[in-house]
């Protein structure tokens, strides 16, 4: 190197500048973070630090790499979890309420490659996402009724939602990793009104239902009920007739002669028999 060129500072600098530009086109850090896609004259040769299931911080190849300076450029790609929102969307359930569903839905870039060549970088992936995220939302919803999304039910309807987005999202190199709805509500006014006398008049008929299949039950019980006491007293006249129509009589005096609804012996109704009635036949003994 000419001695010269170290005593001009001038002449320094710029071949300090160099040196630093060269580097910087030859040498590059990818954090944990991000995704590296190199691109060689516009077509792309590799990935570094791509998404893997399952991969442990530190061996994911983030770090130091080298590349072809000038010709060789990189795309960030993000490799963390990404968060898609959908607000006040109109969804029509399956008992024909109209709803107003706010979601969420969690997505991560496991193909970046895909993903760059079909949406160029994040947020035009969201944009693309978020149109099939309420498409897919209608569609699963309108299959279940309103009160679903109040029982444990929900989890199942979550998980339809999240498996039909993903084979939808697949198509930009993404995955959906988690769908969440944070609210459903009636709107206001006179479709809330109309829906809430739907849901009462379904709750009224509901309840009437349940009361006639009670009634029908109550009174196969009581044929059921009323059957057994007839077989039991036929059997009992047939092993003793005696016995049975002296008990039979004892239950008649009973109403008989408490037909004020007492049973003390003390009632107010006066009969008035001869002696040899044969009404009263149990009166004079068992040995006739």
């Amino acid at each position: 190197m000419n001695p010269a060129l170290w005593r001009n500072p001038v002449a320094l600098g710029i071949a300090a500048l160099l040196v630093v530009i060269l580097a910087a086109a030859t040498f590059s850090i990818v954090p944990e973070t991000k995704q590296a896609v190199i691109y060689r004259l516009a077509q792309p040769i590799r990935v570094v630090n791509r998404y893997e299931a399952g991969q442990t911080i530190g061996s994911s190849g983030a770090g130091l790499i080298v590349r072809v300076p000038f010709l060789d450029r990189i795309v960030w790609v993000d490799k963390r979890v990404l968060d898609l929102d959908l607000e006040n969307t109109q969804v029509l359930s399956n008992d024909q309420l109209r709803l107003n569903v706010g979601a969420f839905a969690r997505f991560r870039v496991v193909d970046p490659r895909l993903m760059i060549a079909t949406a160029g970088n994040e947020e035009n992936v969201a944009n693309q996402l978020r149109p099939l995220f309420g498409s897919t939302l209608r569609n699963e919803l309108g299959k279940v009724p309103f009160t679903a999304l109040l029982s444990p039910e929900r989890g199942e309807v979550m998980d339809a939602i999240q498996d039909s987005l993903d084979r939808r999202a697949h198509r930009y190199g993404v995955e959906i990793v988690d769908v969440r709805i944070k609210e459903a509500e009636l709107p206001e006014g006179t479709p809330l009104e109309s829906a809430l006398r739907r849901m009462q008049t379904a709750r009224q008929q509901e309840a009437i239902t349940i009361a006639a299949e009670g009634q029908r039950q109550a009174r196969i019980v009581q044929a059921d009920a009323d059957a057994t006491a007839a077989r039991i007293y036929a059997q009992s006249f047939g092993k003793d007739a005696d016995f049975y129509d002296f008990y039979r009589a004892m239950q008649s005096y009973r109403r008989t002669f408490a037909a004020d609804g007492n049973t003390d012996g003390h009632g107010a109704t006066q009969i008035i028999l001869s002696p040899n009635n044969s009404y009263l036949r149990e009166f004079e003994g068992r040995g006739r």
